[in-house]
Order: structure tokens, then C-alpha cells, then sequence
């Protein structure tokens, strides 16, 4: 077994790394670039080199400089995580040519899944099942709309080489097929260096259901069973579960072989994950047919671990090591239930934009709350940290256990529940409505369920406005009080000599201002709480402060809540669910005036990728005016109102920060 290792990536896969590798006695060596010079994968190994810029091309792109680092330290192995280099063959390659162990398959293995369409070649050779398409090399834009027509739509373009929802895009009608092949082969480019794509049958309603694989270097194989990752936004996934609702013996089986088929295919070694879409007919009956291999492993291997009770990670290293795999097929069996929420920093109302900031907050669920074992945060980041715009969005993988799915459910919820974070927007609250939903609730899932449930997913509020408004003035009552002093002329609770107090708040909520107002009580009166009257709405306000939030209650609801503020916005988390109040300073904001229209801003830091108009040129509201990338994916600026672009204030590739006026309209 190896002495020490270098983990190549960054974030919560190189913390689970590490922690294996601490469990087995293996020593760990971190890289970070710029921005990740405090981060917490560096303090959770024994060791750190920095390696460049904050910019993955400047650092954890940079093979060369890694391995110049595994020599510096003495590693005699590296891991690439998921991501960034973990299915470069060059990469592989140079560490073998360096005398160095890649914890991965061989390059061979890579270099033949690595392309799509030669990947799908050769499983059609190997009798894999495989969807209705094209997967050749001739990438006339003419040809690729003929082989589309040909298959008939709905017809899915992917990047060959490509992975992650990067260089897709489904298309309903030969109309849009050029818009979406140039904006596929644009983000192929952008992100794996290939534009080459390959076209695929639309199946209808399908499944999303992936099987995790194991070789060695002994010639032995096996499967870890399923995962159902359908639940996706963007092509990327949201909830990972395992086993899959509704699979029987018979096709977890079949599913199971056909995936040691492929690995066997490519004489595979080590962990990888074969994907599969799955057809789900109106009788009932399901099909399934090859999507891709992902040789490395996978972002929701933890729910594998869950109902396996295997550490996927000491597997890999002892395969890497020589060993031959731990358990033979017959010894591998499901325990239970295990669903994996990926909890990102974006915004789910508005196209799921990625967020930046720092988490002012970040409270996890803890064991203490539940039972061990049945609960698991994997994360690459502590109170306080930055989310940049340079990696991915991800904050953490919330992971659950249970008896039965119902029970895996429910825990999930309560986990999410007792999730807090402040200080940039995230996906929290949307997942707990993606649970509530009967589509997922039932388990009658297609990668469809986000926009069929959208009615119930976006823009929903489950605290409300009254329970928002009476923390809030809750909290700026508490802490008056913890601030008050000796002195009376200190106090802010109502005190008077004579006659009734009443005190205005002004608050901002969904949109929307209004004002409240809290009467207090009569001086010396005993056993009366403060009114707070918000519209037609009036009754006492009652609440104590705990060490774990406030005791409210207020219009016949008693709820136990948590406050923090932000400036003037005030989080307020419940059981219920998580909301955002503003909790206006009139005085504040006197004589302020507001922007004059016309003007598009950058929604987050980014490079501008392009313009699709120049000035002088007439738009129509709706219609595009720019792209963007940040955090691996592109966003379109669209003309908020019919006008003449004036100007335009950048060039393509000029990297920009957030609110920064990409170009002025006149309207």
C-alpha cells in the first residue's frame, strides 16, 4: 500500500479523499491555487503545494506542475477526484511516464470512453444496448442537421467529448437545430477543447439510472448496484438515490452484466460509473440503453457506500496498490435506502444563476440530531469561506440513510430543515419542494420532473408574511434589549410616563413594501405582551429568546425560529421551511433616487464569451444580446425592452465582475 499520496483537485472531493487516506494510514499532499490558499482541503491534508492562479487553466489544469509536486513531496500515487483532470488520458499517461501510480483506469481506458462516439462504436461491438443515433466523425453542420431529421425529434446534441451538461442541448424542431448546435460546439470548446458532437433520439420520459463498476488488475470485475439520478436541472443532477425505485432483480441484473460488459470492453480498472437511459413504456415495462462511462468516480458515489457499506475510496486505492477487489459479486449486497442532495449556491427562481459570495453562515445538520450513520455532509468548505466564481457551485452533498425510502425521505427533509446558510443564495429550500412533490414523494420520476412540477417548485413561500414580519421585528426587539443599559433613556421597549407607544416598521417582502406597527403596553401593566398589527391582522407578539432561536408566536401560530441579519436583511428558518425579509431603514435611505433604465449588468462575475449585436442595432424585448460564462456554464443576457443598443462597453474574453455594465440600451 502506498505511504503517500497527492490528491489533484480541490473542494469536498479532495476532503473525502483525504479522510480515507487518513483512516489507512496514508499520508496526503493538497494542491491550491490563489484562491484557494485558505481553503479547507489544504488543512485537511498532511501536506499543500501551490500551483498557480486562481483560474483552473492556471492551476489544477496545469498536469505538469502537479506532478512536479508528487516528486517534491514523495507521493507515490496521485488521485484526480471527479473533474478537472480525473479522465485525461495525457494526464494518466505523464504520471506513469513520471513513475508515478494514477489512481484511475489506464489511459487506454480513458482515451476509448472518453469520446462518445467511438465510445458507442465500440459498445455496439460488445452488444451494450445503445439509444438511436449518430456517433460518426464527419461534423458538417449540413450533415448533422440531416442525420437529426432523420432520426426524427425530439433528438438530444451532445459534445463528444464531453460531460457534466456542458455542450448539450435538447431540440423539439428542426428550426432551432443550427441555434443549438452553435451554442453546443461554442461550450464544447470552451470546455473540453472538441467540438465534435454527436446526435441522439430524444427518448420520452426517461430515466436517468447509473451503475457503479469495478475492475483490477487481476482480471476480476463486479457491480455495486444502481444509483437513479434523474431529478436534474440543465442536464446536471440534483438528487442522486440508490437502489432505484421500482427496479426488479431481472433488470438490475441485466443492467448490472451489461455494465461489466462495457468495463471488461475497454479492460478496465478501477472505479467508474456506466450510464444508462432508461425508456419507461406505457405498459409498464422499461428498456435501457447505453449513455456514456464515466471513468473516475462520481460526484453521488457516497450513496453507493450507504447501501453497500463499502468505502469506495479505500477500494480504489487498494486497486490502484495492486490488490485485487475486496469482495467478489455474490458478497455484495443492498441494505436499506440512500438519497444524496447536492446543496449549490444559486438561485432555482431565476434559471438556477450560479451564486457568489461568502457564507456569513453555514450550519450543518449535525449527529447529534439523529441517529449515527444516518446522516452524512460531504463539503470543501467552513463558515466564513468564499464561494468564487472560478469552480463550481456546489456547497456540499447532504447524503441519508434508511430502512426504506419513506424513511430516507423524511430524514432528508429534516436535514434540509436544519440546514442554515446566510449569505449568498442557494438551493436548500428547493430541494425540500422537490421532496414534497407527489412525482418524487412516489418515486414516478423522469429527468422531466423539475419543469413538470414547476408549478409547485419556484417562487414558493412556505413561511409567509406573518411569521417573516414577527421574527423580524422579534429579533430587533431582542437585541435592543441585550443592548439596553442602566440608564431608562437607553431603552427601546415602549417605556413612557403616560399613554399608549406605537412603533412602525418597514419591511420589503416578495417584491412588495407595507408596514406594520407594534403597540406596547401601558407602563407597570403586568402579564400584556406588545400588538403587532400587520393589515387586518392584530394580536400579541410573544417570544423568548433560546440558545437555539426565538420562541415565537403570533396570530394563532407558535413556531420555533433562527434570525440572522445582513445589513438590513433579516434570514428567518423554521421548520416550515426558510425565507428573506427587508427590514427597511427609512432614514437610510432618504433622498435616494433610482438608476435610470437602459442599462445591462453582468448577473455574476464572468468572462463575456460574445455579442450577438453591435451598436446601433434595433431589439426587441426577450431577444439576445450577450453571453456569459461563469461556473462552467453560459448565460444569455436578453434586452429587458425594445430599444437601440449605444454602446457596447466590452470585447469577448474580457473577464467581468458582477454588476458590471456589459452595454447601454436606449429605449
Amino acid at each position: 500500500m502506498f505511504s503517500k499520496i497527492l490528491i489533484a483537485n480541490r473542494g469536498e472531493i479532495a476532503c473525502r479523499v483525504a479522510a480515507t487516506a487518513r483512516r489507512m494510514a496514508i499520508r496526503s499532499v493538497a494542491v491550491y491555487s490563489d484562491a484557494d490558499a485558505g481553503a479547507k482541503h489544504v488543512s485537511a491534508c498532511d501536506e499543500s503545494v501551490h500551483i498557480g492562479g486562481s483560474a483552473p487553466k492556471d492551476s489544477y489544469l496545469r498536469w505538469e506542475r502537479i506532478i512536479d509536486a508528487a516528486r517534491a513531496t514523495g507521493a507515490q500515487a496521485i488521485h484526480p477526484g471527479y473533474g478537472f483532470l480525473s479522465e485525461n488520458e495525457e494526464f494518466a499517461q505523464a504520471c506513469a511516464d513520471a513513475g508515478l501510480v494514477f489512481i484511475g483506469p489506464p489511459p487506454s481506458a480513458i482515451k476509448a470512453m472518453g469520446l462518445k462516439a467511438e465510445s458507442k462504436q465500440l459498445m455496439e461491438r460488445a452488444g451494450v444496448p445503445l439509444v438511436p443515433g449518430y456517433h460518426g466523425s464527419d461534423q458538417d453542420a449540413a450533415m448533422l442537421r440531416h442525420e437529426a431529421d432523420r432520426i426524427g425529434y425530439p433528438v438530444l446534441i451532445k459534445a463528444s467529448a464531453g460531460g457534466g451538461g456542458k455542450g448539450m442541448r435538447a431540440v423539439e424542431r428542426a428550426a432551432d437545430f443550427d441555434a443549438a448546435l452553435a451554442s453546443c460546439k461554442r461550450e464544447a470548446i470552451s470546455s473540453f477543447g472538441d467540438d465534435a458532437v454527436l446526435i441522439e433520439k430524444y427518448v420520452q420520459r426517461p430515466r436517468h439510472i447509473e451503475i457503479q463498476v469495478f475492475g483490477d488488475n487481476h482480471g476480476n470485475y463486479v457491480y455495486l448496484f444502481e444509483r437513479d439520478c434523474s431529478v436534474q436541472r440543465r442536464h446536471q443532477k440534483v438528487l442522486e438515490e440508490a437502489p432505484a425505485p421500482g427496479m426488479t432483480a431481472e433488470m438490475r441484473q441485466q443492467m448490472g452484466l451489461a455494465a461489466v460488459a462495457a468495463a471488461r470492453a475497454v479492460n478496465y480498472v478501477g472505479a467508474g460509473t456506466v450510464e444508462f437511459i432508461v425508456e419507461q413504456r406505457a405498459d409498464g415495462a422499461m428498456s435501457f440503453f447505453f449513455m456514456e462511462m464515466n471513468t473516475r468516480l462520481q460526484v453521488e458515489h457516497p450513496v453507493t457506500e450507504a447501501i453497500t457499506g463499502q468505502d469506495l475510496v479505500e477500494w480504489q486505492l487498494r486497486v490502484a496498490a495492486g490488490e485485487p477487489l475486496p469482495l467478489a459479486q455474490d458478497q455484495l449486497k443492498i441494505h436499506g435506502h440512500a438519497i444524496e442532495a447536492r446543496i449549490c449556491a444559486e438561485n432555482p427562481d431565476n434559471n438556477f444563476l450560479p451564486a457568489t459570495g461568502t457564507l456569513k453562515v453555514y450550519r450543518k445538520p449535525t449527529c447529534s440530531s439523529f441517529e449515527r450513520g444516518e446522516i452524512r455532509v460531504d463539503d470543501g468548505v467552513r463558515e466564513g469561506d468564499a464561494i468564487s466564481p472560478y469552480y463550481d457551485s456546489m456547497v456540499a452533498k447532504l447524503i441519508v440513510h434508511g430502512d426504506t425510502r419513506e424513511q430516507a425521505l423524511a430524514r432528508l427533509d429534516a436535514a434540509l430543515a436544519a440546514t442554515r446558510i446566510v449569505g449568498l443564495a442557494t438551493n436548500v429550500q428547493f430541494l425540500r419542494h422537490v421532496l414534497a412533490t407527489p412525482s418524487f414523494s412516489l418515486a414516478q420520476l423522469d429527468t422531466a420532473l423539475i419543469p413538470r412540477e414547476a408549478a409547485v417548485l419556484f417562487k414558493q413561500d412556505k413561511v409567509g408574511v406573518r411569521l417573516a414580519v414577527a421574527a423580524a421585528v422579534a429579533q430587533t426587539l431582542l437585541a435592543e434589549r441585550a443592548a439596553e443599559g442602566a440608564d431608562p433613556f437607553s431603552r427601546r421597549d415602549g417605556w413612557h410616563s403616560h399613554g399608549l407607544t406605537d412603533r412602525r416598521f418597514d419591511f420589503e417582502f416578495g417584491g412588495e413594501a407595507f408596514s406594520a406597527s407594534l403597540r406596547y403596553p401601558r407602563t407597570g401593566a403586568t402579564g400584556q405582551d406588545p400588538v403587532l398589527t400587520l393589515g387586518d391582522v392584530s394580536g400579541p407578539l410573544v417570544f423568548v429568546g433560546a440558545e437555539c432561536g426565538i420562541d415565537l408566536r403570533y396570530a394563532g401560530e407558535r413556531q420555533r425560529v433562527q434570525t440572522w441579519q445582513k445589513d438590513e436583511t433579516v434570514y428567518v428558518f423554521c421548520d416550515r421551511g426558510a425565507t428573506q425579509i427587508t427590514e427597511v431603514d427609512v432614514l437610510s435611505h432618504a433622498g435616494e433616487v433610482h438608476a435610470e433604465g437602459g442599462r445591462l449588468t453582468a448577473p455574476m462575475p464572468g468572462k463575456v464569451v460574445s455579442f450577438a449585436v453591435k451598436a446601433g442595432d434595433k431589439v426587441k424585448a426577450g431577444q439576445a444580446l450577450a453571453v456569459m460564462e461563469a461556473m462552467k456554464m453560459e448565460h444569455t443576457i436578453a434586452a429587458p425592452a425594445d430599444g437601440t443598443v449605444a454602446e457596447l462597453l466590452y470585447a469577448p474574453g474580457d473577464q467581468v465582475a458582477e454588476g458590471a455594465e456589459l452595454l447601454t440600451l436606449a429605449v
